[in-house]
């Protein structure tokens, strides 16, 4: 992990916590200059003013410079210098804000006992425990380790100021409270040096312990923990509660099913910004999640897929023509649908009407395609533009999909993996050229074969690899190719060539 340094205006600040090495002033961290260290370093910014200008300012801007990750970042800084700018960011907030009061009754009574209300937040934590959920959204929009919000009540409650703080702000409770969210925020601070291997790189990776079908099973994670050891990257799982952390490490893995309206786009977005090397990174996550984007960009490209017509909400004429004409049975999808999920075949016009209604609840245009039954979809995992394994899955038995939820739980097919050289040249020619309009990243290619034909069904951003199934064929390489990959973009973001 990054070396920690925390810095402080004079070392009588932090007289109420307990010692240690990793504590220098702003005049000692600014005046060391430029180093030469090769170690990551985190630098924790807790000087009492962040004005412009000013040591803290400055503890931020030359931290930067000296590329350490620091908290709080100048822009961050910036940002909560005018509320014509954090403002911009409060819509949402305030709404989760209300609706808190709306359902707790000790947090109404206290807001509306004093018409306002002041809150210390330390590192994303509060001793108001009603406000947890939004002190750690504020946190992860505005990442500084204390922060004043003061609430008031106009029509509705709304937040009124968000305030950098020093040390010098802390109550004795507060006191208590930071030296806590500190030690839970380093996880270095006051323990002994570890003395485990040291690794060049940290790389995390974003699972969900509670998702049922994850892209990785808990095996594969663990060759992926192996591969990145061999390779001299410390491997490490988080969630989705650590998304402050993030900055500290050097790479991203998002091993959670991804979408652009959940968290992981969100750690994908932070992750590309703070410079780390992220699969998913955010724009193949934006081409690949939608299958209306998808299926606009393969065709302009000339990619072969099945036959598609794009429904749109209100279009009530232009649907039934569409409905009229088009061969059955055929198969509707939703625009972000996931392993199956939204997409439905209908048999004839009358149930295509219907279930386009319903489903125009979720999104404002659908995909209608030809139904092109197969008895397997090929799957191609491209890497940078290589293709690194082969798997066929077979239809669930007795359903048209590989997936079948009309149980209630996810049912699947079979599946064969098979070495690339086996592949026939057409399908990986189709696939590779499909990869190669999102991106260079990781990606999974779904294509069906029938006769001479191929086409591609969709490109997957986040692509299952899960152990004695994708890695079957190749074992361990698998996970040392992935590994390999995250390997040399750091080496070339290291070398300033990234």
């Amino acid at each position: 992990m990054a070396r920690l340094k925390i810095i402080v205006d004079k070392t009588i600040d932090w007289l109420a916590y307990y010692p240690t090495e990793d504590l220098f002033t702003a005049h000692d961290y600014l005046a060391q200059g430029s180093s030469t260290e090769t170690a990551a370093t985190q630098v924790i910014n807790l000087c009492n003013s962040y004005r412009y200008l000013s040591y803290g300012y400055y503890t931020s801007l030359l931290a930067e410079a000296r590329g350490h990750k620091v908290i709080p970042s100048i822009r961050t800084i910036n940002d909560l210098g005018k509320k014509s700018i954090y403002g911009l960011n409060l819509e949402n907030l305030n709404a989760l804000l209300n609706k808190l009061v709306s359902r707790d009754a000790l947090l109404k009574a206290e807001l509306e006992e004093n018409q306002r209300l002041e809150v210390t937040l330390c590192f994303g934590q509060t001793r108001f425990t009603p406000l947890a959920d939004l002190a750690r959204q504020i946190f992860e929009q505005f990442p500084c380790p204390v922060l004043s919000i003061t609430f008031r009540k106009n029509q509705d409650w709304q937040i009124e100021a968000i305030r950098p703080e020093g040390l010098k702000h802390l109550t004795g409770e507060d006191e208590d409270l930071f030296a806590k969210a500190l030690d839970s925020y380093s996880r270095k601070i006051w323990r002994k040096p570890s003395t485990k291997k040291k690794y060049r790189y940290d790389l995390a990776i974003l699972v969900d312990p509670q998702e049922k079908l994850p892209p990785s099973d808990p095996v594969a994670l663990k060759a992926f923990i192996k591969a990145g050891n061999k390779l001299g990257i410390d491997v490490e799982l988080i969630e989705k509660k650590d998304f402050s952390h993030l900055a500290e490490y050097d790479a991203l893995f998002i091993r959670e099913t991804t979408s652009i309206s959940n968290h992981t786009y969100r750690f994908a977005k932070k992750a590309e910004v703070e410079g780390l090397v992220v699969f998913d990174d955010p724009t193949s996550i934006l081409r690949c999640c939608n299958k209306v984007y998808l299926a606009d960009l393969l065709a302009s490209k000339g990619i072969p897929m099945p036959q598609t017509t794009f429904l749109y909400k209100d279009h009530i004429k232009e649907l039934r023509q569409v409905a009229k004409n088009m061969a059955y049975p055929a198969v509707l999808k939703v625009p972000d649908g996931a392993f199956s999920k939204g997409v439905v075949k209908v048999n004839d016009q009358k149930e295509l009407l219907e279930q386009a209604a319903h489903y125009f609840k979720q999104s404002a245009i659908l995909l209608v395609q030809e139904f092109m039954y197969t008895d397997y979809d090929w799957r191609i995992g491209v890497l940078n533009n290589k293709a690194i394994f082969a798997c066929q899955y077979f239809m669930t038995k007795g359903h048209w999909q590989i997936y079948n939820h009309s149980s209630g739980e996810a049912e699947s097919g079979g599946f064969a993996t098979l070495p690339i050289h086996q592949v026939p040249a057409q399908v990986l020619k189709t696939a590779l050229k499909a990869t190669k309009l999102i991106g260079d990243g990781l990606y999974g290619v779904d294509l069906k074969q029938s006769g001479d034909r191929v086409v591609v069904i969709e490109v997957n951003d986040n692509p299952n690899i899960d152990s004695d199934v994708e890695d079957l064929y190749s074992k361990e390489d698998l996970y040392l190719q992935v590994m390999g990959e995250f390997l040399r973009r750091m080496e070339l973001r290291s070398s300033g060539h990234g």
